[in-house]
């Protein structure tokens, strides 16, 4: 349960991505600065962190190591999951594309067959956990929901430009993140990986951002300060949070997708923030609906988790 309040409060924090980002496309700041600001901003806090830990020796060993994998998978678990936010961004409000998003926690759960674990010598791939499975569905009803309304009022075109590359990012994210806990083998900690993610991914931002000069200009002032919050709160903070807590679960699919599922509570916070500070209209009552399952989800989510914990503790004790 330690993983599952570790994931609701790293949710808090990523809140302020879908809020701000919302809040630029408003004032008319393109999406690709903020995209590749929030990372220019990440990478000093980061370097900082790491080297006063003395890890970044040893980061970079493993960099050196298995570059193409680092840049490959940082790309994918950044790259393709920020930049379709922030351009879904331009296509509908902040509580939108959060509630979107969380179409990841099916994609992590059907992500399983890609991975491989070990056991007694033996490789052996992983299964679909059924149960997480069957629980993440739900919060895929609530989805489904909260999309009724915008769909009555929002063109085709505009739909599918708010909705398809939140998909896309809803895959990218945990893909990229659970590669990476593969390649790392545990061998450096979660600070280290995402410094190590930041820099590999560093190519893709630099390239967007010159992109970004030349059609749109330099970005203003008000979004080079609220792409530093995005940066501190959601790329350093909540990302953090977010890997420490899938670190402690990453060899059991069913309470990683747990884990995974804490990203359904962003949507609470996301409706306070907009509604509080951007005067955004409250949500209809079918995607309150859709909201609400996507709750009960999360807590369904929770109980199995602790179902499983107590499972693991017993076979333990029996087996000694």
């Amino acid at each position: 349960m330690r993983e599952i309040a570790l994931g609701i409060l790293a949710s808090l924090f990523f809140a302020v991505t879908f809020i701000l980002n919302h809040a630029m496309e408003m004032q008319g700041g393109s999406w690709l600065w903020s995209a590749s600001l929030r990372y220019f901003f990440m990478l000093p806090f980061l370097l900082v962190i790491v080297f006063y830990r003395k890890g970044f020796s040893q980061l970079s060993g493993e960099m050196k190591a298995q570059p193409i994998a680092w840049l490959l998978w940082s790309f994918v678990g950044f790259v393709l999951f920020y930049a379709p936010l922030t351009f879904a961004a331009a296509f509908g409000p902040g509580w939108l594309v959060s509630g979107t998003w969380q179409f990841t926690i099916v994609a992590g759960v059907l992500l399983a067959p890609l991975f491989v674990s070990v056991i007694a010598g033996k490789k052996i791939r992983q299964k679909i956990p059924l149960i997480s499975l069957l629980i993440s569905c739900v919060i895929l009803v609530g989805i489904l929901l909260i999309q009724i309304p915008q769909a009555q009022s929002a063109s085709f075109r505009s739909l599918m430009l708010g909705i398809l590359p939140v998909i896309i990012a809803a895959f990218a994210y945990p893909l990229g993140n659970r590669k990476m806990m593969d390649i790392c083998g545990g061998r450096i900690d979660t600070f280290q990986r995402v410094l190590g993610m930041t820099i590999a991914s560093m190519p893709a931002w630099i390239i967007m951002a010159l992109y970004a000069m030349v059609t749109v200009g330099l970005p203003s002032i008000s979004q080079m300060f609220q792409s530093l919050l995005v940066g501190i709160s959601s790329g350093v903070i909540a990302t953090i949070l977010f890997f420490i807590a899938t670190d402690r679960v990453r060899d059991h699919q069913g309470k990683l997708a747990a884990v995974e599922a804490t990203q359904s509570t962003e949507i609470l916070f996301v409706i306070i923030g907009e509604v509080l500070l951007l005067g955004i209209a409250f949500p209809s009552p079918i995607a309150l609906a859709g909201l609400g399952v996507i709750i009960i989800g999360m807590l369904l989510h929770s109980y199995y988790t602790m179902i499983l914990g107590k499972k693991s503790v017993t076979q333990q004790s029996t087996s000694s």
